[in-house]
């Protein structure tokens, strides 16, 4: 063979060489990805159930401190948090010292500061488990349950991106009145042998008053985020108008995703794949009523999007309210670790992990079972979405690798 030939045949062999090796190396890196998935979401399984007890193992002995210590840009908890049962025990069972009219907002609620100085958010109960709310998929109060069940499916999608929240039943009368404050205790009133409050909000009225069983109210605890940790406020690109006969631009312009992605912080970083797994999360919950989102401050959208007010969710378990899922199939792009988990939670995983989660709040059963029954069908809903992305796209264009490391440190 000529040495003309040999130097081809060569570089032909070595071409060969790098293309395998590049693919082998692409497909080990793609299976390791898929079998940390997997690991993580065995982990996630076998913590699941958080049992509520005050004792804790660490070396920080308040539990406020230990929340606080576990806040990055890209997650609200850590995968493993021994010391969840006894930070949600402490958000259930610790001493009110104040109690104020909530945050600013169009929902009643009301602010608590727990023994230690930990702010907490009080969603009181307004309707029974089994009410179905009629009308826009944005309709009625807010429910304190829908806050306790999308915490606990925040945790079984590997987000961790929604603040703790936990149940609490409050004594208003011996709670409440004693350390309230002025603004807060003139919202009180008595409806026949129930104590109720209706407090401050755009939508407070003093005729649509939350009420007790007598002087025990149901509601939800959220734990504040860290005010090291201050937050900045952003449209979501995909909010409705809230006027009848007005149409938001992605409600009519199928190429809606295409400018989404040239403006800021859309066009790089995690954000908008954030705002995919949040249209995901959203689904399944039945909220359609993130007008806006929060980010921690001069983020320059590297943090995550925070799953923050969930409360309008889980109002009809019948409603599939598909336009929630406007994100995804306009854009057709979701992470692959979130295709995973998804995948991972078919054939009912879901709805047992959900109620495996949330068997110990203390206002268990958080969800009937229409609500459960409605998530499952919702995740096969979820998937066939992403097939019909794939089966346009191709699963490369359509499965985006996102894993960014965090840090406790």
């Amino acid at each position: 063979m000529k040495l003309k030939q040999r130097v081809v045949l060569l570089a032909i062999l070595l071409v060969i060489f790098i293309f395998t090796k590049v693919f082998l190396i692409d497909n080990l890196d793609t299976s390791a990805a898929n079998r940390e998935d997997q690991r993580a979401f065995h982990r996630m399984m076998t913590g699941l159930r958080v049992e509520l007890a005050p004792k804790l193992d660490h070396t920080l002995q308040s539990p406020w401190e230990i929340a606080a210590q576990w806040v990055v840009p890209r997650e609200v908890y850590p995968e493993e948090t021994p010391e969840l049962g006894a930070i949600m025990h402490a958000m259930a069972t610790k001493k009110i010292i104040k109690a104020d009219v909530g945050y600013k907002g169009t929902q009643l609620k009301a602010l608590l500061i727990l023994e230690g100085g930990q702010k907490v958010v009080f969603k009181p109960k307004r309707y029974s488990r089994d009410y179905v709310v009629e009308g826009e998929p944005y309709a009625g109060y807010d429910r304190h349950n829908a806050e306790v069940a999308a915490f606990h499916l925040d945790r079984i999608l590997g987000f961790r991106r929604a603040p703790l929240v936990v149940g609490r039943f409050v004594n208003l009368r011996t709670e409440i009145k004693p350390i309230a404050t002025e603004q807060l205790l003139s919202t009180f009133l008595t409806v026949g042998n129930n104590t109720c409050f209706y407090g401050k909000c755009y939508y407070c009225r003093e005729t649509e008053p939350a009420c007790a069983e007598g002087d025990t109210m149901e509601g939800s605890v959220t734990l504040w985020l860290p005010d090291v940790w201050p937050l900045q406020k952003h449209r979501h690109p995909w909010g409705r108008t809230y006027r009848e006969g007005k149409l938001a631009r992605w409600e009519y312009d199928e190429s809606y995703c295409d400018a989404v992605k040239k403006t800021s912080p859309y066009d790089s970083g995690p954000r908008l794949l954030d705002i995919i797994d949040t249209a995901v999360f959203d689904y399944l919950i039945g909220n359609a009523d993130r007008h806006h989102y929060e980010s921690f401050q001069d983020d320059e959208g590297a943090s995550m999007l925070i799953l923050l007010d969930n409360a309008k969710s889980f109002g009809n378990p019948s409603l599939d309210e598909r336009s929630i899922l406007a994100p995804l199939y306009q854009c057709c792009i979701i992470r692959v670790s979130t295709w995973n988990r998804l995948n991972y939670l078919k054939n009912g995983v879901l709805k047992s992990a959900l109620k495996s989660a949330m068997a110990h709040d203390p206002i268990s059963p958080v969800l009937s079972e229409p609500h459960l029954d409605a998530v499952d069908q919702r995740l096969l809903s979820v998937l066939a979405t992403v097939k019909q992305c794939t089966d346009q796209f191709g699963m490369d264009t359509v499965l985006v690798e996102d894993r960014m490391p965090l840090s406790h440190l």
